[in-house]
């Protein structure tokens, strides 16, 4: 790789690498609801990202109103139905995360990152018509595999793996729709949404507001460390590498997020759940075989 590229390859690695460990601050915040923390993650991110964009991104603002400006009213309706279904996929995703970390089990929610863009690619394949090789197809099978043998030890696990994958699935294939809109300014525009979407719930089962530092703490450390910073980077990376690259790396987050599961919170593995999570590490190397061959490829040339 290029050493003028390094920069964004690492600037990707840190995003996914920094999503490997959300689980400790939702775990600090494990004696709250899970719709109070969705409520408050929202709420603040919206504060944050507005502030980021106002600071440092108003040309990219200025470049998308000029846009939407342009276009016709046909045109506006598409995005306008494009970011409330996205929204609606994004707000359920994180709840489904959310839950699966304090509710059923740190491993389920990390799988769910595993299984996720094979599910991206199958969506792709089906909704938006991308192709796909025999040997991508046969990893998808081995996925298919992986996650009924899963199934087979803990269909609780297995199906909010599958929920929470799916969802976060589906909202990037939307998200590849929308191609002539700043990513960042999509996603505050959806954040915006979500927190009209989610106030009604909020005041109607608002009791008090929060007054325990410890939780705005960890609420801040999500909103910021966990949402707007990897967010920044993985947009940032992509500048500089292609998108195929950064599907590698995404890799980083459950791996990471396993070992957080197994040696900070000591939640057990059995050889049943070490053996579906291999057979889908099988699958994801299969279906980017084509990547890692041209990368190893690369090195070597440059050696």
């Amino acid at each position: 790789m290029p050493k003028s590229n390094l920069k964004y390859f690492f600037a990707g690695i840190l995003s996914f690498a920094i999503w490997g460990f959300f689980s400790i601050p939702l775990r600090n915040l494990k004696e709250f609801p899970s719709e109070e923390i969705l409520y408050y993650r929202i709420f603040t991110s919206l504060v944050f990202i507005w502030i980021a964009i106002f600071l440092f991104r108003r040309k990219y603002l200025k470049k998308d109103i000029a846009y939407l400006s342009s276009i016709t009213g046909k045109e506006k309706r598409k995005i306008a139905l494009q970011v409330v279904g996205s929204t609606m996929l994004l707000t359920s995703n994180w709840y489904t995360y959310i839950y699966a970390v304090n509710n059923v089990s740190l491993q389920s929610a990390a799988f769910a990152y595993m299984v996720c863009p094979l599910i991206t690619a199958f969506g792709g394949f089906v909704l938006l018509k991308e192709e796909l090789s025999r040997l991508k197809l046969i990893s998808l099978g081995i996925a298919l595999f992986s996650i009924i043998l899963l199934a087979s030890g803990s269909f609780v696990e297995v199906a909010w793996s599958v929920v929470i994958a799916t969802l976060y699935a589906f909202y990037l294939i939307l998200q590849r729709k929308m191609q002539n809109l700043d990513k960042l300014n999509v996603l505050a525009t959806q954040i915006g949404f979500a927190v009209l979407l989610m106030l009604p719930f909020y005041i109607s089962k608002h009791e008090s507001f929060p007054s325990d530092l410890w939780f705005w703490g960890n609420i801040t450390v999500v909103a910021v460390v966990f949402t707007i910073i990897p967010l920044f980077l993985s947009l940032y990376a992509l500048i500089g590498i292609p998108s195929s690259t950064l599907g590698i790396i995404i890799y980083i987050n459950p791996l990471i997020a396993f070992a957080v599961a197994i040696f900070y919170f000591d939640e057990h593995i059995d050889s049943h759940k070490l053996s579906a999570y291999l057979l889908l590490l099988v699958s994801v190397i299969v279906f980017n075989w084509g990547i890692i061959k041209d990368i190893f490829t690369f090195n070597r040339k440059n050696i």
